[in-house]
């Protein structure tokens, strides 16, 4: 990846235009041309409107953003701030996560059932855990990591305790809702998301005057993309961003996802940490967005999503840093990303609804099944080499050891499911009476 071509400075731009502005502005008036806000690096490859020029398109794009964009207590390393725009499509994001992600106005009901809500829960949180340390270059399958998980075995090498760090780090993420945010409370979310991958001084620290800092590099020739600000403004900008995380000192209304979005970008701007920016970066945001009553958000994963388009991740943040500090890209590719993940999770709310009913249709004749014993047996309907453990089915619905055996011990009682041992474990696998069923 290379850094994106920055515009021409604004200034120059207008000294250059200043006899044409009156009519370059009586043709644009959209700080988003053709729906989507884009940034210098595109817009000069595609046809401007009118005679303009390319650089007469963007000085009117420009200047609407600029009626519509505020500044925001986040500065660069020069002091100069960030800023934001709120153009029609933003808006439109909003207000379908709103109506969504906040549940206020749709409530799933597999997950405001006590009966399964748990079963979505520890499937996202597993899945958040995977796909962020995938996008931080842990190498471990899927399969892997949720054997790993199910098994629970303890990591076998460093991938698996990325993976592994990553849930315990959400999981303090959903303990900690509602506190405030602290730099204490950062710095611990930074040893739970790095314990055991770096070195035990490093946890939680930031990094310091008198050691080589930081920077983000590119994957393909290791050409530098990002210099964070040098470490001696780290302290105060930490306390800086706190206080913005808090809703300190504000004289006006930030939508809460904006701000946890922003909250993302901080961090991940800052780098303050030898390893783990970006992982606690994204923890960063689920703690705001649940903190603001958004709780759908315990139940879906936007890693997942950034990791399929990794590279358009990174670009949010280039066009960020090379368009005036101009936050508003991060935040309209975050918003894009939040709202798939949403509908991901519809997604698989439906599927495994239909799963489970057509488990039910097929053991109609065993009444009393209940939800975690109907999800174990729909599984193992689909995948009949499947093989369970006390363990894997304690992981998975969240409940005592004694619970989760009797599950199982009852499934075999009544040919469902086989009980062998091995090497002192019992393993559950399809019964006489669930091979028949499938059969028929």
């Amino acid at each position: 990846m290379k850094v994106p071509v920055p515009p021409r400075h604004l200034k120059d731009l207008i000294d250059q235009e200043s006899a044409n502005i009156s009519h370059i502005l009586g043709i644009v008036n959209s700080p988003a041309p053709v729906g989507k806000y884009l940034h210098w690096d595109n817009l000069r490859h595609r046809t401007p409107p009118a005679d303009l020029t390319h650089e007469q398109w963007w000085l009117g794009i420009k200047f609407a953003r600029s009626s519509l964009s505020r500044e925001l207590p986040m500065t660069d390393k020069h002091g100069r701030p960030f800023r934001f725009t709120a153009p029609p499509l933003v808006t439109e994001h909003l207000h379908e996560i709103d109506s969504r992600g906040s549940g206020r106005i749709a409530m799933p009901n597999e997950v405001t059932n006590p009966q399964t809500r748990t079963r979505f829960l520890v499937r996202s949180l597993i899945e958040e855990a995977i796909t962020s340390s995938q996008l931080e270059g842990a190498s471990t399958t899927r399969q892997k990591a949720m054997e790993m998980f199910r098994s629970g075995r303890l990591p076998a090498d460093k991938s698996e305790q990325m993976i592994f760090n990553n849930l315990q780090g959400m999981e303090f993420i959903r303990a900690h809702q509602g506190n405030e945010l602290t730099p204490e409370l950062v710095k611990a979310i930074h040893v739970e998301m790095m314990s055991d991958t770096i070195r035990d001084e490093d946890l939680g620290r930031l990094q310091t005057a008198d050691e080589k800092r930081v920077h983000v590099a590119s994957n393909k020739d290791q050409s530098i993309l990002h210099e964070p600000p040098p470490a001696e403004q780290l302290p105060s900008r930490l306390v800086a961003m706190c206080d913005f995380a808090n809703g300190k000192n504000e004289s006006e209304f930030l939508h809460p996802v904006v701000r946890a979005i922003l909250l993302h970008l901080w961090l991940a701007y800052d780098h303050p940490f030898v390893d783990g920016n970006g992982r606690t970066a994204r923890a960063l945001f689920y703690w705001s967005m649940l903190n603001s009553g958004y709780w759908m958000f315990e139940f879906i994963s936007i890693s997942s999503i950034l990791r399929k388009a990794s590279t358009q991740y990174a670009k949010a943040y280039l066009y960020t840093e090379t368009d005036d500090n101009d936050a508003t890209y991060f935040v309209v590719y975050q918003l894009q990303v939040i709202r798939s993940a949403l509908h991901a999770l519809e997604n698989y709310l439906e599927r495994k609804t239909s799963e489970i009913r057509k488990a039910e249709l097929t053991l109609r004749n065993y009444e009393g099944l209940n939800y975690r014993q109907l999800a174990l047996l729909s599984h193992a309907l689909r995948k009949p080499d499947s093989s369970f453990t006390v363990n894997s089915h304690r992981t998975s619905h969240r409940v005592a050891y004694a619970t989760a055996r009797a599950d199982l011990l009852r499934l075999v009682d009544q040919g469902l499911l086989d009980k062998r041992m091995r090497g002192g474990t019992m393993y559950f696998e399809l019964g006489p009476v669930l091979i028949d069923l499938m059969k028929q």
